[in-house]
């Protein structure tokens, strides 16, 4: 049986739903009072489920030519109306922004005509915001806030555009990528593993800044290195280690990083001139431990030029941005250990519970991934699945030739954004180096 929240307004309410009218017209009836306990966004309508299609697949590629299809009939037909700035628009908000919003989603079809444009901001209304945020990768909050109001106006023009540039490359990838494999797209930040033609698990990322960009390639997953090192680079120790014991004779130990000299021998750090650049003859490593290094507990290699991999972070306050744009490069994988479960699926001994085992153990292993799988790395910003939902990522590298960003980008140079920050956990690290994986991995094994 549902249960109604009665409020001072919605008996009368309850009378108007009995009799099947709908919340806009009870919204206008009822001194624009429209909210009550049912969740509307349970109409599969106002719900966006994650897709097991693969975005490299031709599935894809013919739901893509859909959306191409329809979103030249949205243009023709005058394409979409402006939501005005100026007012953050949520639950119980009321005004003509909220008519103008609700016009906007209807003809992306977030939200049913039969809905209305009541200037109410209902269940309904957030409902249908929530949906449009999670087509477009931005947090679901059902609240209209500047990332979600700045894709709210992006024309339908420029969004047909951009599903036509993307067509081209999804279609360069329509061939048979593999029985198993795995596709980062870098301007979703995520990463999802293939299986049959199914998406297995799918794991948010973070991945190269603007100004270190994560690299689009085709490769191989060749093996997994359990609790890494991570070895300082030369640019780390310049512009940060050298300040900051500066500032702070025990920033090292703090930090859990070592001092070796060509030698391999391990100093003290009061034996460096830190008012010089005489660090920069020294190697600094950090200790293994997932709780400060900055690989975390697992890095995979991946065969490429670039130096780059993927890896684990003690940082996982970034999954719960939306903009996951950290990185040197490298790319961070959020629930790490189910991914490098899947990698090691067909390599003999190496089930989900022996990796735990590995991983608390703390022992520096290297595993073979055998046989190695294909690893994709792409740049797609928009897509639809065969369910008919489209999707759009904000062009981050600018690739598009559209002159879409993210309103996010604007402070990306910035070395720790406060969104960032303020998602943090309440057990997870502050660092001052920067978590970013950066320049390359050294296997501690040639040293």
């Amino acid at each position: 049986m549902r249960i109604l929240k009665i409020s001072r307004l919605s008996c009368g309410a309850a009378l108007i739903l009995s009799a099947g009218l709908s919340p806009a017209l009870a919204a206008s009836d009822f001194g624009g009072q429209a909210e009550w306990a049912q969740r509307y966004d349970a109409d599969a309508r106002l719900t966006v489920s994650r897709s097991t299609t693969p975005i490299l697949s031709p599935q894809t590629v013919a739901a893509t030519e859909a959306a191409i299809e329809h979103f030249r009939e949205i243009v023709a037909n005058g394409g979409w109306p402006q939501v005005p700035a100026g007012q953050q628009l949520r639950l119980g908000s009321n005004g003509p922004a909220v008519s103008m919003l609700r016009r906007r989603l209807i003809v992306s079809g977030d939200i049913g005509s039969e809905t209305g444009t009541s200037p109410v901001f209902d269940s309904y209304v957030e409902a249908a915001v929530r949906r449009f945020q999670a087509r477009h990768g931005v947090i679901a909050t059902g609240v209209v806030n500047q990332s979600t109001l700045q894709a709210l106006n992006v024309p339908a023009e420029t969004r047909l555009q951009q599903l036509e540039t993307n067509l081209v490359r999804l279609r360069s990838f329509s061939h048979d990528l593999g029985n198993r494999y795995v596709t980062a797209n870098i301007p979703a930040a995520s990463v999802e593993t293939v299986e049959n033609g199914e998406v297995i698990t799918h794991h948010m990322a973070g991945v190269g800044k603007i100004d270190r960009q994560s690299p689009v390639m085709q490769t191989k997953a060749i093996q997994v290195n359990f609790n890494p090192f991570w070895t300082v680079p030369a640019s780390v120790i310049r512009k940060d280690l050298i300040p900051k014991m500066q500032a702070d004779p025990n920033y090292l130990s703090a930090n859990h990083i070592r001092v070796y000299n060509k030698d391999n021998q391990e100093l003290q750090p009061e034996q460096i001139n830190w008012r010089s650049l005489d660090a920069l003859n020294f190697r600094f490593r950090q200790d293994i431990g997932g709780d400060f290094n900055s690989l975390g507990v697992v890095r995979i290699d991946i065969a490429n030029p670039y130096g780059v991999y993927m890896h684990d972070t003690p940082a996982k306050g970034v999954f719960g941005d939306d903009f996951r744009f950290v990185s040197s490069g490298c790319i961070r994988l959020q629930n790490v250990r189910d991914y490098v479960a899947w990698l090691l699926k067909e390599t003999p001994g190496w089930d989900r519970d022996h990796i735990d085992q590995v991983i608390a153990s703390g022992e520096r292993i290297d595993v073979k991934i055998t046989p190695a799988v294909p690893v994709y790395w792409v740049y797609v910003t928009a897509w639809a699945a065969p369910d008919g939902v489209t999707q759009f990522r904000d062009d981050i590298y600018q690739r598009d030739g559209l002159g879409l960003r993210a309103a996010a980008a604007e402070t990306a140079q910035a070395p720790a954004p406060v969104a960032q920050m303020s998602r943090r956990t309440a057990n997870e690290p502050i660092s001052l180096l920067p978590r970013d994986d950066d320049e390359m991995f050294v296997d501690e094994r040639l040293r």
